[in-house]
């Protein structure tokens, strides 16, 4: 059974930082593109960041040069570097992978469990 496991989360105040980590367990062939989600009290699931298996990576204007996504490719591990962070950061943050089995091959999508991120004085 895939299962994508998330950690990392927690409360800060403004302008301090989390990392966040997602690992990918289970009967796993490859992993494509991986990326972070998050969705606030009342609003709808955002992408945050994304990147590519060869390491290209996309962002959410809102954080741009305060976030940066990274991948280890040996791990199936994802991470979240959060910099900079500001109440409106105050989310559930998903984990989102297309992954293989070795069963068959065919890329699905996997969605973590969430972590929570507060960011308050």
């Amino acid at each position: 059974q895939v299962q994508l496991v998330e950690s990392g989360g927690g409360l800060v105040q403004p302008g301090g930082s989390l990392r966040l980590s997602c690992a990918a367990s289970g009967s796993i062939h490859s992993a494509y593109a991986m990326g972070w989600y998050r969705q606030a009290p009342e609003k709808q699931r955002e992408l945050v960041a994304d990147i590519s298996r060869g390491g290209r990576t996309n962002y959410a204007d809102s954080v741009k040069g305060r976030f940066t996504i990274s991948r280890d490719n040996a791990k199936n591990t994802v991470y979240l570097q959060m910099n900079s962070l500001k109440p409106e950061d105050t989310a559930v943050y998903y984990c989102n992978a297309d992954l293989s089995q070795f069963v068959d091959g065919i890329p699905m999508n996997f969605w973590g469990q969430g972590t929570q991120v507060t960011v308050s004085a």
